[in-house]
């Protein structure tokens, strides 16, 4: 190990803040998460954040990097977070520059779901695919380009949400004003409307809070017919963006993440189906669709590994 870089990782979310220390792929140390809930402003979170990882530098003295992954959009060379929407003041903070004057560490911040893919790519199921298309499917669905070996980030650094993207040009207009976003129809909540409907419509009634991805997973194992067409729902929304995806960016493989994925081939399956039945030969002959190697700790993983290298360190394992 001493010949190896350690890095922190922070991931960052609407309720919590992870962070842990990471050697190589693995996770060593994590300490005990932040409520985000509990602070009105950002300097006060970020000053606790700074207390945790000088505890765990204590511990592990030679962390070389600190990682972010935030959710929201990110200047990625500055650091600046433009906006939360879930946590209280964070609104064009300079978080980069803040953190890493009271760490006195190379600080990288990154968008979440830039983070989670970089984890796949560097060090999980896209590892040595120069060509990918990363997907994270919970309450929101985030996603992540790497095309030619590089991080696709756009000219804002807000490139790859492909959780915004339209599958129905007359949908119901979503937070930012956009049609038909896939995350409008199949993220967490909608998935679970999308279930009672098709209880109802079977003659069944049954609540909201027991149709969630991971009920309907347990209930389509089980042979129940409306849970199973849900899922196949589901898998023909998600095959109509990522169609999409494949014929403007031709990537070898499709990773697909999050608490959604857990489903398993009731997802994957459907999904080859629809996605291949869309797509022609250069498009479809060498496509893998992959489900991720990492689940909460990508994050942690994905931060900690871009940090590292950013700060010039060989990743390589």
């Amino acid at each position: 190990m001493s010949d190896v870089p350690l890095a922190i990782g922070i991931d960052f979310g609407g309720t919590s803040v992870k962070i842990g220390v990471l050697y190589r792929s693995n996770i060593i140390d994590e300490a005990p998460r932040i409520d985000t809930q509990e602070f009105e402003e950002a300097t006060p979170l970020i000053e606790r954040i700074h207390q945790t990882i000088e505890e765990l530098r204590s511990k592990h003295p030679k962390i070389s990097a600190i990682g972010v992954g935030m959710p929201g959009f990110v200047d990625f060379p500055t650091g600046l977070v433009h906006r939360l929407t879930n946590v209280k003041g964070w609104v064009n903070i300079h978080l980069k520059r803040q953190l890493g004057g009271l760490c006195a560490l190379p600080v990288t911040v990154e968008n979440d779901a830039n983070c989670m893919a970089y984890a796949e790519w560097k060090r999980g199921a896209g590892r040595g695919i120069n060509h990918l298309v990363a997907l994270t499917l919970g309450t929101g669905v985030g996603g992540a380009i790497i095309i030619d070996g590089r991080m696709v980030r756009g000219s804002n650094y807000a490139a790859g949400e492909l959780g915004q993207t339209s599958i129905d040009y007359r949908g119901p207009a979503g937070a930012y004003g956009n049609r038909g976003s896939l995350e409008d129809y199949i993220g967490n909540h909608q998935i679970a409307e999308m279930a009672v409907k098709a209880y109802a419509a079977a003659g069944k009634e049954i609540a909201l809070a027991d149709c969630e991805p991971s009920d309907l997973a347990k209930a389509a194992t089980k042979d129940d017919k409306v849970a199973i067409a849900v899922w196949d729902e589901i898998a023909e929304k998600l095959a109509s963006a990522l169609m999409n995806c494949c014929w403007l960016l031709n990537p070898e493989a499709i990773i697909i993440g999050g608490g959604v994925a857990n489903a398993g081939a009731l997802l994957f399956d459907p999904l080859n189906k629809y996605l291949r039945n869309q797509l022609s030969g250069p498009f479809k002959d060498d496509l893998q669709i992959l489900p991720a190697r990492f689940g909460n700790e990508a994050g942690i993983i994905g931060a900690a590994t871009l940090a590292l290298e950013e700060a010039g360190y060989n990743i390589d394992d």
